[in-house]
Formats: C-alpha cells, sequence, structure tokens
C-alpha cells in the first residue's frame, strides 16, 4: 500500500507531481531536485516511497532510474503508474495568442509537441527549461509575450491561463512511473515481475537460453532491453518485464533456472499492473 509520505521528481506541478498525487492521492507528496535525490530519500528512510519515471512511450527509456535500479537501489518496486501526458499552452491571464514570440519548457515537451510550434508559432523563440513547471513560472515572469508548455496542475499552481490544450503531437503519449518501496506486494492476479540480469562472458545463445525458460513456461515478457555494464564497451546488463508474480510457480521456477545460466540476475520487484 502507498506510504504515508512520498518522494517524486519536483518541483511541483510537473508530471511526476501527477502520477504521485494518482499513485497516493492521500499521501504527503515531497519534492526532489533529481530522480537519484527523490530514490535516495525513499532508500534513507526519509520518506516511505518514491515515485520515478521510468519509460515513455515516444522517448523511451528514462535511463538515471534504469541505471538506479540496476547499481544502486536497495527498495523493490512495489507499484506502476501510467500517466496519459497532455501538454498545455499556458500563459499569463490576458495574453492574447498572436503577441506570443516565445515557448518555454522542458526540452522532451518542446520536442513532444514540435509539429504544433511549428504550426501555430513558426516565428517564435524556443527556450530550454530545466522542468516544464519551471517554463511556467519563467513564462509568467516574462510577461504576456511569452508561454510555456506544461500541465493543468502547472497553470494551476501558478495562477495561470490554459490558452489551449492537447497540443502534443501524439496523442498516445504515456508515462510510465515506477513506485519504490520496502513492502513488497503479494499476488492480486494481475502482476509485473522486473528483473535485470547479466552474464561474466559472451558466447552465443546465452540470451536465447534466458528467454527459453519463460518460454517453456508460456510466461510473456512485456519488455526487455539493454543497458551498458559500466564495465566494459560492448558488455551489457539486460532488463525485463514478466508477466506474472515472482511467488508464482511458474515465474518462481523460471527464475531460479535463469539463474542458473546468468552471472547476475536482480529482482527489482513484483507488483500490480497498471498497464
Amino acid at each position: 500500500m502507498p506510504g504515508t509520505t512520498l518522494a517524486y521528481l519536483g518541483p511541483q506541478g510537473t508530471f511526476s507531481e501527477e502520477a504521485a498525487i494518482l499513485y497516493a492521492p492521500d499521501s504527503e507528496h515531497s519534492p526532489y531536485p533529481s530522480i537519484r535525490d527523490a530514490a535516495i530519500a525513499a532508500e534513507s528512510r526519509e520518506t516511505e516511497e518514491a515515485v520515478l519515471p521510468i519509460e515513455n512511450s515516444i522517448e523511451g527509456a528514462v535511463n538515471m532510474t534504469l541505471d538506479y535500479l540496476i547499481h544502486e537501489s536497495t527498495l523493490s518496486i512495489v507499484g506502476e503508474i501510467v500517466l496519459p501526458i497532455r501538454q498545455c499552452l499556458i500563459v499569463a491571464e490576458g495574453s492574447k495568442r498572436e503577441n506570443i514570440v516565445t515557448v518555454r519548457s522542458h526540452p522532451q515537451a518542446l520536442a513532444q509537441c514540435r509539429r504544433y510550434l511549428e504550426t501555430t508559432y513558426p516565428n517564435a523563440s524556443l527556450i530550454a527549461s530545466i522542468s516544464t513547471a519551471g517554463a511556467v513560472e519563467e513564462a509568467l515572469n516574462e510577461g504576456r509575450n511569452s508561454a510555456a508548455i506544461g500541465n493543468r496542475r502547472a497553470a494551476e499552481l501558478f495562477g495561470a491561463t490554459v490558452l489551449e490544450a492537447g497540443i502534443e503531437d501524439n496523442p498516445n503519449n504515456m508515462t510510465r512511473f515506477v513506485a519504490m518501496g520496502r513492502n513488497s506486494p503479494s499476488p492480486s492476479g494481475n502482476d509485473k515481475t522486473s528483473i535485470c540480469f547479466g552474464f561474466d562472458s559472451d558466447t552465443p545463445g546465452q540470451l536465447y537460453g534466458v528467454l527459453g525458460e519463460f518460454a517453456e513456461r508460456d510466461i510473456n515478457m512485456a519488455k526487455i532491453e539493454s543497458r551498458p555494464t559500466r564495465h566494459e564497451l560492448g558488455r551489457y546488463v539486460f532488463l525485463a518485464d514478466l508477466l506474472g508474480h515472482q511467488q508464482d510457480e511458474g515465474v518462481r521456477d523460471a527464475l531460479s533456472a535463469v539463474e542458473r545460466r546468468v552471472s547476475e540476475l536482480k529482482v527489482f520487484g513484483s507488483y500490480p499492473r497498471n498497464l
């Protein structure tokens, strides 16, 4: 169950805060300046859990979160949140569309609204900000000729106006977040298990053998990807999401068999599926 204190990648008004509120609406939500800082808050028991972005449907994996899970984390994934990303054009009250000459936002948000900006504001200067919420504050300080791209929550926090909503180029834009904590959820009947594994040496058929352990037991893999080991160029750690709970007989047996095939196996956790 969600804890009473929850760390997230701040500041207030970001999609990370929106995900934290969606996951645990009655918890106390504490912003931190980086993904690692939010995770360490939960590691050190400053908060009970942390909500971290891990994957975007357009931009792909959030490598900072993956690397923390692989190399540093002692926490478990205890939940996931899938948040539709709905971008808004946010301005100071009284601003007019035709007077906008600068648009500010996080680089990812600017990229996600590229076609909209090229069509609607082809001559506007696009300025990168550290966060979407920070962009809203900066645009308001600049005056009525400036706009920002962010979510409705940021507009509400800063008393700004949403000039246009749903300006993202891809309506299927979603970000997946994971909740990190110490209490492992019991099987729900609709779970996901996240793992990583690696090999000491590079020989033909290694990965095939690992995947075969899951295939033989009819365990579906929702995702597989790789990250550098940080030890040697060309060496990788593999990350996978399995459908099922690590306490399920098939998943338990498969993980036991995989452990015999690899040099390293880390189970990040089993948790109820949100996607």
